[in-house]
């Protein structure tokens, strides 16, 4: 009786469907850090996503920075751009653009970029749709503490 030995080619399938699909997930990244570089200069920084807006119950509360959120002001929350950023955020189906300071962090949404107060979102006209495409810039660098 003679055996054949055959491997068995499914680990080796597996492992090469496994590192196709992480090479394709590491290619979807947003442009988060584009633009700045390793001294913190985000003179260039540009990051396209998900724009929303804070719900009412925030308001009053401590952000991240310790300045309290109130909707009136011009303010945003960002997980990565110092605190006292300016940013433009502009809604890419409209146009509109409004330029608000980083004073909290997140959106802790995937895909989302950036969360406004409510005066900044109805200035971008995303009130009714509650999440939009933005676009996010820097105009100006937070200053040094």
């Amino acid at each position: 009786m003679t055996f054949h030995s055959r491997a068995n080619p499914l680990p080796t399938r597996l492992l090469l469907l496994l590192l196709l699909a992480l090479g394709l997930l590491s290619s979807c990244g947003s442009s988060r850090n584009a633009g700045n570089d390793s001294k913190g200069n985000y003179s260039k920084f540009s990051q396209s996503g998900l724009g929303s807006y804070y719900a009412d119950k925030f308001n009053g509360r401590a952000t991240a920075s310790g300045s309290i959120y109130r909707p009136g002001q011009m303010t945003a929350a960002h997980n990565t751009l110092p605190f006292g950023t300016v940013i433009r955020v502009t809604n890419t189906r409209n146009g509109r653009s409004v330029d608000v300071t980083v004073t909290d962090r997140g959106p802790h949404t995937k895909g989302y970029i950036v969360d406004v107060s409510r005066r900044a979102a109805a200035q971008l006209d995303i009130i009714e749709a509650g999440v939009v495409p933005v676009r996010v810039t820097v105009v100006r660098a937070a200053s040094a503490p």
